[in-house]
């Protein structure tokens, strides 16, 4: 599964304000909607089933990442926003560490095999040191989308 064709174009920044979990959540929110991978009049629900899925466990990994995600009826096609953080964000993580790159994965209720494909892409990369340094070097949207690139074409086809 290819990185980049899961992340829609306007659905990665490299300048998260928020500090706080929930405001960033909120923040990575609207840019799905405006990446139009999600419907504006759904915002508010989405970002509580969001952080409905945190209170069971924080989605913070450690290492400085966390990839939030959720299953929805109404999500008819599997989405990732990236968003980097320089200050970092308090998000709960399992070392009790700042988190600085969040990919937040929304994907269809129906289609569950394809939303652990997508996990078990984005944890293959963030699990690399590399990717997680190159990911926090990232100045631009252009940047992050190069490193997305070529982690793809690095990928085995078969």
């Amino acid at each position: 599964m290819k990185l980049n064709e899961l992340v829609p174009e306007g659905a990665i920044t490299t300048n998260l304000h928020s500090t706080q979990r929930d405001d960033v959540i909120g923040e990575m929110v609207d840019l799905l909607i405006a990446s139009g991978a999600v419907q504006p009049g759904g915002r508010d629900e989405l970002i509580k089933k969001i952080l409905d899925r945190e209170q069971k466990g924080s989605t913070g990994f450690g290492r400085g990442v966390a990839v939030p995600h959720v299953k929805l009826a109404a999500v008819t096609r599997m989405a990732v926003a990236i968003g980097l953080s320089k200050t970092g964000i308090d998000f709960n993580a399992l070392d009790h560490q700042p988190v600085y790159t969040i990919f937040l994965l929304l994907s269809p209720i129906d289609r569950p095999e394809e939303h652990l494909q997508a996990m078990v892409a984005i944890f293959n990369q963030l699990g690399k040191q590399s990717f997680r340094h190159q990911l926090r070097l990232a100045e631009t949207v252009e940047d992050v989308r190069a490193l997305l690139s070529e982690v793809d074409s690095q990928q085995v086809v078969g």
